[in-house]
């Protein structure tokens, strides 16, 4: 009989998360000692793939604040125990989406994570810091305790990426076209995520997520580029301005909101002809004489899992 129990929380709209975590825990599926308990979050209402693009932005201001959305009962027992969670998300407007941080208001949440390891599993484009930060409230005010946190981001630069996952969103294309490459994560990058499976696996072993310290440091679970520190701090402030206005002046479908989602979406397209290539050249210029103080930022959001590769990969 297992004798560990782990629940795996996940919400995917285009699949990419669902694969992604798949091949990380796929060590634990086949390791007789675990039981593993996967819970799909489906809301109501479902969300679109591709989206519309009014559709895309109208969700912006509920998923900055980490508002709640009713979801699907999640036919788990509130009651069961487990030794570990893991939390699999996606990044909606440098926040966690809408189905993961309403799951995180749940009782069932509170029940399940009150006083246990958690695990975040990222799989986004490259900014998923404030998001992160985010998921640290919401599990500390669920009780639990962040041990590690793992994050895949796409394979492209980021001037490449800027085109082709809006591109992947709105029309559901995502292959190849002119000089950009496929967006979307790499399939060997889910495949390599495999050895954070195994390392999980061997701990739990061990009892060491009863220690309620990471258990995945030394794989290289996480690795932030600094220089895109700046950018997603500026882009956060700006969507929590714009969404407690958007917040105030309708619901998400209410007609209002939407003629004001289009001179937002205005608002966005000058904000990139002008603000992005200001901070682009800023960033440039200035980072010699800010490259110490993002260093220690960048240790900072590498926590608590690292960068560093130590171990063998469990391979």
């Amino acid at each position: 009989m297992p004798h560990k129990k782990v629940l795996v929380v996940h919400y995917s709209q285009s699949g990419q998360l669902d694969d992604a975590i798949k091949y990380c825990i796929s060590p634990l599926l086949s390791d007789k000692s675990v039981s593993v308990t996967d819970l799909s979050l489906k809301p109501r209402a479902p969300f679109p793939f591709p989206w519309d693009i009014l559709d895309f932005l109208s969700v912006f201001p509920e998923s900055v604040y980490c508002d709640k959305i009713p979801l699907e009962p999640f036919g788990i027992d509130k009651n069961e125990e487990f030794d570990l969670i893991i939390l699999a998300y996606q990044v909606w407007f440098l926040s966690p989406s809408l189905p993961m941080s309403s799951f995180l208001h749940s009782m069932e949440a509170k029940a399940w994570i009150e006083g246990k390891s958690v695990i975040t599993f990222i799989a986004c484009r490259n900014m998923w810091l404030t998001a992160q930060e985010k998921m640290k409230r919401l599990i500390a005010q669920n009780g639990g305790i962040l041990c590690d946190n793992i994050a895949l981001i796409d394979g492209g630069n980021s001037l490449e990426t800027f085109i082709t996952t809006p591109r992947w969103l709105l029309t559901g294309k995502k292959e190849k076209f002119w000089f950009f490459s496929s967006a979307g994560i790499k399939k060997s990058d889910m495949e390599k995520s495999a050895r954070f499976g195994r390392a999980i696996s061997s701990a739990l072993k061990n009892n060491l997520e009863k220690s309620k310290k990471p258990l995945l440091q030394g794989l290289g679970a996480v690795n932030v580029n600094e220089k895109l520190i700046m950018s997603e701090k500026i882009g956060h402030r700006s969507f929590l301005i714009w969404g407690k206005f958007l917040r105030k002046i309708g619901q998400p479908k209410s007609k209002i909101r939407r003629v004001f989602l289009c001179i937002y979406l205005l608002f966005l397209v000058l904000m990139i002809i002008t603000v992005v290539p200001f901070t682009l050249l800023f960033r440039i210029l200035f980072y010699p004489l800010m490259i110490k103080k993002l260093k220690k930022q960048k240790a900072y959001y590498e926590e608590p899992s690292g960068s560093k590769i130590f171990k063998e990969n469990n391979e």
